[in-house]
């Protein structure tokens, strides 16, 4: 019996398992790498957000400002100063006080008791008075100057209570971050006295406060926020060369940035939702009596105004490298996308040629150099993205059109180089 020799990989006609298997495993390495990524990027939007409103005080300024001007906040703020000041200020008993000491010294039983009668709409006159001065002062612009100038001056003492240390203008106790009102408090007092309510002089010194935040679990919130704190400058970029070295590692370029870009986008629809579902329960955690729901629902949304700002930035960001990604590449509809259009060009280069309109020596020059163009027109518009201070998703589209402008009338000027006709000899 013969016996065959062994043969090698090559002779099989096959690759043999080495190749195939590191192919294979470029191709998990590349989907673990991105999937890590795409679950790292929401993360470390919030961390990059929580960071900044804790190490910038002008970010975290320009966040809270608005406040001041809210409705919502305004009222919430006015009912809290217009409660304290009648605490320490009992009307409808000093008028009883009065009238029974008029009493005494011989006011007639029946005037006495019409002027008792008189006490309670007295007192709720007063108390309407003082709401109004009250909503004066809130309402006005010294308010929000000084609310901006305590939220500065606070902001210190913010970062300590968000990371459990407390502070003077910022306080925590039993779950609640809280801001110092008896500053406000006493500029409403100031104001009752000057317009000629003299009992506003018997309002003590008044250590009120506005309730920030009142969430039962906040000392995890806290670990959390700490947490991501240490995590703002490392998570980014960590994110972004795991999605890179996935991309990298990938057998199919292309395809992988195509994944990770919607891998990114779908993380942010999940933030957005998590950021709703959150929204929701701190409004339930939220007592009434502490602070009304419209004014916790306006305090909410603008706290996380720029983290919504951002992912959706970064969502339209992922979409459009996805969408440039497949535009770009060779699948059927991609590559017929780029015959429609540089067909529809050079129809309207041959419009402009039939009108005896010609690019000349500079058409030549762009066709020749049109790659590099295309490269410079692309790096010019990643740049003005790094560079644009706090871009949103509409700074993304604008830029994006204008690259594709760009690159529409680099394809519109480039002409190659007329042939040279050598003419034949004339015949003698």
């Amino acid at each position: 019996m013969d016996v065959q020799p062994d043969l090698t990989a090559d002779e099989r006609g096959g690759a043999g398992p080495g190749p195939v298997s590191r192919q294979r495993w470029r191709t998990i390495l590349a989907v673990v790498l991105i999937v890590i990524g795409c679950v790292l990027a929401p993360l470390a939007g919030v961390a990059v957000w929580a960071r900044n409103q804790v190490t910038n005080t002008d970010r975290y300024v320009r966040t809270v400002a608005p406040l001041a001007s809210d409705p919502a906040i305004q009222n919430a703020i006015a009912d809290q100063i217009t409660t304290q000041i009648f605490t320490y200020l009992d009307v409808q008993g000093l008028t009883n006080q009065t009238v029974d000491a008029l009493a005494e010294r011989g006011l007639p039983p029946r005037l006495a008791d019409q002027l008792q009668g008189f006490a309670g709409p007295l007192a709720s006159g007063i108390q309407g008075f003082v709401r109004t001065e009250v909503d004066k002062i809130v309402q006005s612009q010294a308010f929000a100057d000084a609310w901006v100038q305590a939220n500065r001056v606070a902001h210190q003492a913010l970062v300590k209570a968000l990371t459990g240390e407390g502070g003077e203008a910022i306080t925590v106790e039993n779950d609640t971050v809280s801001l110092n009102l008896a500053p406000f408090i006493a500029t409403v007092k100031q104001r009752l006295v000057d317009s000629g309510f003299g009992l506003a002089a018997r309002i003590p010194e008044v250590n009120a406060s506005f309730v920030l935040f009142d969430v039962k679990n906040l000392t995890r919130a806290r670990s959390a926020f700490n947490l991501l704190n240490t995590l703002g400058i490392w998570l980014p970029i960590i994110a972004i060369v795991l999605l890179g070295i996935g991309v990298f590692v990938a057998k199919d370029h292309r395809r992988a940035l195509v994944g990770a870009a919607v891998g990114v986008a779908v993380g942010m629809l999940v933030l957005a939702l998590g950021l709703a579902v959150f929204r929701t329960i701190y409004l339930d955690a939220v007592p009434p009596a502490v602070l009304p729901h419209d004014a916790a629902a306006v305090l909410y949304d603008t706290i996380v105004a720029y983290l919504r700002l951002g992912l959706r930035t970064i969502l339209v960001l992922a979409l459009v490298v996805a969408a440039g990604a497949l535009v770009t590449g060779q699948s059927a509809t991609a590559v017929r996308t780029r015959q429609r259009l540089t067909a529809g060009i050079g129809w309207l280069r041959g419009g402009a040629d039939h009108a005896g309109w010609r690019t000349g020596p500079v058409g030549t020059w762009v066709y020749a150099n049109k790659q590099l163009l295309r490269i410079a027109a692309v790096t010019l518009a990643a740049l003005a993205l790094v560079f644009w201070d706090q871009p949103t998703g509409k700074t993304i589209l604008l830029l994006a059109g204008l690259l594709l402008v760009a690159l529409a009338l680099i394809e519109f000027l480039a002409q190659p180089p007329q042939p040279t006709v050598i003419a034949p000899p004339t015949q003698t």
